[in-house]
């Protein structure tokens, strides 16, 4: 885990306990006051909604075996957070079945940001099992090639050594009909090495 996540990761809850105890003491509130001290949740809710993306990119960039913890704590910030939110509403509504609708409401949306992000997170590892297979190809596409022009040279090697070999056999073809075969030169290199013999 990195620093820069454990920074933000304690900002997060210090702002946490900060709000809750606000909404806490908000609740008790009426008129400007209690305006005032919604402000003030609203302001620290957005801080904190700040921090909760900063959180998620940095837990992002992370090793694959890092991120996954560090993606379900942002889940249960992003829980806590909208559970603030629902807090802030049922205090600023006055209306209780207002604010019971609300939270519903606002649990469901925490259900469907919880879902995508869950989905974002399959797709970003389906991308990344897909790079890896390609750049597999990539190489095995590399070595085919290598392979093949290695295969390449190999015949135009073999092709050479049979045209040595062919012609090899033509010259002992040839020298062997004239040498051996043709009785007057056979003749002749008896009659040279009698010659030679009796001197």
């Amino acid at each position: 885990m990195t620093d820069v996540f454990q920074g933000y990761e304690r900002q997060y809850c210090e702002i946490s306990a900060s709000l809750s105890r606000k909404c806490t003491a908000a609740a008790s509130q009426e008129g400007e006051k209690l305006k005032q001290k919604a402000s003030e949740i609203k302001s620290g809710i957005d801080g904190a909604e700040a921090l909760i993306r900063k959180m998620d990119l940095e837990a992002r960039n992370l090793q694959p075996s890092v991120r996954a913890g560090q993606l379900a704590k942002l889940r249960e910030y992003k829980s806590d957070l909208n559970n603030l939110k629902g807090a802030l509403k049922r205090i600023t509504a006055g209306n209780g079945q207002q604010g019971a609708r609300e939270e519903l409401l606002e649990s469901g949306m925490a259900d469907t940001l919880v879902v995508s992000a869950d989905q974002r997170s399959r797709l970003l590892r389906t991308t990344e099992r897909q790079n890896q297979t390609t750049d597999r190809i990539r190489d095995s596409h590399r070595t085919m090639l290598e392979t093949e022009e290695l295969g390449v040279s190999i015949m135009h090697d073999l092709h050479q050594q049979r045209q040595s070999l062919l012609h090899a056999n033509d010259t002992y073809s040839f020298f062997h009909r004239k040498v051996f075969v043709d009785p007057k030169i056979v003749h002749s290199l008896c009659r040279l090495l009698n010659s030679n013999h009796v001197e």
